[in-house]
């Protein structure tokens, strides 16, 4: 943002890791916390009566630290090991922010290594909670097909909707970024691609979550209403 305001877009090294690791961080923390919400959705809906005794404050409060620690952990193995490497030769990166296949591409040294730990990380890091997510829904989906009624159907998805939406957007896009080949088409859409996992994403979270919510749609409700009636006055104003 500093960047885009005074058109200054040098960083420093300490600056740029610093922001890789805290972009990466939240990332991964995003991770855990969408598999946590996974698995809390799961509860309410093939095991609503147990709901209430598994979901209390204290097993809460121990997800989500749990979900800090774990992507704590995870970021702070990669950068102690890339605060090892020297840089050198080219110090330009193609990116709107510090990536860490940008940054890894300025090393002197042999990145082999380097990735190699990178990837045996993010495996251990981010496929447990992508399986957890996974598997919560695929509960989910068979538990809502055995819902005899249409309306009991539509309640249960409703209930789970809005964070599919987001677990869809935002592993979607981290695939689309990390996973699939890095051709040259892919290449130039991968900035594009990041920015919904670091940008939209987060922004777009209250209110997709909020969505249920009476007074958020009593509200969205009137705010469209006015801007159809202030649309109305402006049309009668040029018509007179």
């Amino acid at each position: 943002m500093a960047s885009f305001l005074t058109g200054d877009r040098t960083i420093s090294i300490g600056s740029c890791i610093t922001q890789f690791y805290f972009v990466s961080f939240l990332a991964a923390t995003e991770c855990y916390l969408l598999a946590v919400m996974s698995y809390d959705r799961y509860l309410a809906i093939c095991k609503p009566l147990q709901y209430a005794t598994i979901m209390n404050g204290s097993f809460c409060l121990q997800l989500a630290a749990g979900s800090w620690i774990n992507g704590f952990l995870a970021l702070i193995i990669i950068v102690s090991l890339m605060l090892q490497l020297t840089f050198c030769g080219a110090n330009e990166i193609d990116h709107f922010f510090c990536e860490s296949t940008q940054i890894i591409n300025l090393y002197c040294n042999d990145i082999y290594q380097v990735e190699l730990v990178i990837t045996i990380v993010a495996a251990l890091f981010t496929l447990p909670p992508f399986a957890l997510t996974v598997t919560s829904y695929i509960c989910i989906i068979f538990t809502i097909l055995r819902i005899p009624s249409t309306s009991g159907r539509q309640k249960a998805f409703s209930t789970c909707s809005s964070h599919l939406i987001v677990v869809t957007v935002f592993y979607g896009t981290l695939i689309i970024v990390y996973l699939l080949p890095k051709t040259n088409i892919l290449r130039d859409l991968n900035k594009v691609f990041s920015v919904f996992y670091t940008i939209l994403t987060p922004m777009a979270n209250p209110f997709i979550y909020s969505l249920r919510n009476k007074e958020v749609k009593e509200a969205l409700r009137k705010i469209v209403s006015k801007c159809v009636d202030f649309i109305r006055i402006q049309k009668c104003y040029c018509i007179f």
